[in-house]
């Protein structure tokens, strides 16, 4: 018999949810990826087919950088000049992935993504000083066409699927506009929840959310992004360390998509 919301879960999957979601928020504060964890969760703990498992876990992702960003604001760590491009770019992008995701062809899919995901391990492993420098965003970098079209189709696929978003994200404010991973991490959670309204609109229109579901998950995410956020701006070699976790969760993604 289902409780509140539709929720109908045991005590141990109660605890699953607790300790999922806690570590998915930290996880995608940190780095990225977390969905990894929430998506097989909702589909195999919760029965939810796997477009709606999709839709349902925009809600976490909302809650999750919705209290990220505000915990940077809050200690003055948030700095956003000269990213409105990026952010267009990518808003706009995740329009168009949102509705693309409605007919999900998840073997393809992936494929692709093991592929980046390997791809991107490479390149955080074989050149690290690509990602720990302390030079200053350049905007002009930001405003080519085709940066912006880089942005535009990371933003795409933050619509089609969350999974593994922020470590593109990360990648693009990092490698191309030049962010500190400490600062990228701040524009990341910005972008994140700006897109994730009217990507969440889509699958609500398109009655693709269990609310019950999405909002039991999202409690626990937003606590594990406070905690993140706080780790991040408290110490202050994050960015060495950020690096590392990257590894770590670009290494299990690409084992995830491939696999």
């Amino acid at each position: 018999m289902e409780g509140f919301l539709g929720i109908d879960l045991s005590a141990a999957e109660w605890l699953l949810f607790v300790v999922a979601g806690i570590g998915t928020g930290v996880i995608n504060t940190l780095a990225g990826s977390g969905s990894l964890i929430t998506l097989p969760i909702f589909v195999f703990i919760c029965g939810l087919p796997a477009p709606v498992a999709n839709g349902t876990n925009r809600i976490g992702v909302l809650l999750q950088s919705g209290v990220g960003l505000a915990t940077y604001r809050k200690r003055d760590a948030l700095h956003t000049k000269g990213s409105l491009p990026i952010l267009v770019a990518i808003i706009t992008g995740a329009v168009v992935g949102a509705f693309i995701a409605v007919d999900l062809d998840e073997e393809t899919m992936n494929l692709v993504l093991g592929l980046l995901m390997a791809f991107m391990l490479v390149v955080l492993i074989l050149k690290p000083s690509r990602w720990i420098h302390e030079e200053a965003m350049d905007p002009g970098r930001s405003k080519h066409p085709l940066s912006l079209l880089a942005f535009f189709l990371i933003g795409v696929y933050g619509g089609f699927i969350q999974a593994g978003v922020g470590i593109f994200l990360l990648a693009g404010l990092v490698l191309i506009s030049r962010f500190t991973l400490r600062s990228g991490n701040g524009i990341k959670l910005l972008v994140v929840f700006l897109y994730s309204i009217p990507s969440l609109a889509v699958f609500f229109w398109f009655d693709q959310v269990h609310v019950g579901y999405g909002l039991a998950m999202a409690v626990f995410q937003a606590l594990g992004a406070w905690i993140g956020v706080r780790w991040i701006v408290q110490f202050e070699n994050a960015d060495t360390w950020i690096h590392r976790i990257l590894i770590v969760a670009v290494a299990a993604a690409a084992i995830k998509f491939l696999f």
